[in-house]
């Protein structure tokens, strides 16, 4: 019995997508720690980021399993026949809803923000990621993610507009390059997103443009789109943003894979994410 349990826990926690899982996860954490948030506010926080986004990597594997199935997917426990799609629904609705019970100890503007981005989540998974509406999800979820830190503090309020611009930025850089290593297996079960539709190459030249801007928003902004008052810490990782941006574009144009590509934008994307993480002080 207790290694029946073991094996669920296990192939539930595979099927959550435990490593974006753990980076929004701890993104949210550093974006508290850096908003001064009180320890329980901050664990409240981080805990109910967590859930959230253990209901989104779950019910994503919930509505692919047939397409899964169909490619022999052997990484989804649910196509190799280690978690049964109703199990996985039941945990999906059940970290869900310790997501909005969180949420709701927060306070109601948390918990309308957190309720957004997952809806935003959770209608990707269901029916936009086969859209040319694909990217618009991640743009809202991540847009408004900055926020979650800010409306989790004792004085709750909106995140400035350009952390709003930086997060949107990050979200629509995460969605054109995470499917590049998956665009033939997603071809051939129908799903066309609008990266599918754009190709490889326009997608991470794309989503290498919308990191330079979010880092833009992410330097200036904080100091109200002043160049002069720039911070050197800043200005570095500007600049190593763009430089890892130019090397995509100039590979993309090579001809090179989409998965250096993938890496390439990833590691700018990460830059972008300290970025927030460094300017939170200013971010509401």
């Amino acid at each position: 019995m207790v290694g029946a349990s073991v094996r669920t826990v296990r192939s539930l926690w595979a099927s959550s997508h435990p490593g974006p899982t753990l980076v929004v996860t701890v993104l949210a954490l550093a974006l508290g720690v850096a908003s001064g948030l009180p320890v329980w506010r901050l664990v409240v926080l981080t805990a109910a980021v967590f859930a959230g986004q253990l209901s989104v990597g779950i019910s994503n594997d919930a509505f692919d399993a047939a397409r899964d199935r169909s490619v022999g997917r052997g990484d989804k426990p649910i196509a190799r026949g280690e978690l049964s799609v109703g199990g996985a629904w039941t945990a999906a609705f059940a970290c869900l809803g310790a997501a909005l019970i969180l949420s709701a100890v927060l306070g109601p503007g948390f918990l309308i923000a957190h309720l957004i981005a997952l809806i935003s989540a959770w209608a990707y998974n269901a029916r936009l990621k086969a859209t040319a509406a694909s990217i618009l999800p991640f743009i809202l979820s991540f847009g408004l993610f900055p926020s979650l830190a800010t409306l989790a503090a004792t004085d709750p309020q909106l995140a400035h507009g350009w952390a709003w611009i930086a997060g949107g930025a990050l979200g629509a850089a995460i969605h054109l390059t995470n499917v590049l290593p998956d665009l033939d297996d997603d071809a051939r079960t129908g799903i066309r997103g609008f990266p599918h539709r754009i190709g490889a190459r326009p997608s991470a030249a794309l989503a290498g443009l919308a990191v330079l801007g979010g880092a833009i928003a992410a330097t200036i902004g904080p100091v109200g789109w002043h160049l002069d008052a720039v911070s050197a810490v800043s200005a570095v990782l500007f600049a190593a943003v763009l430089l890892i941006v130019l090397l995509t574009l100039v590979m993309g144009r090579a001809g090179h894979s989409g998965r250096t590509l993938f890496r390439l934008v990833m590691l700018s994307a990460l830059l972008l994410a300290i970025q927030l993480v460094a300017a939170s002080k200013p971010i509401a």
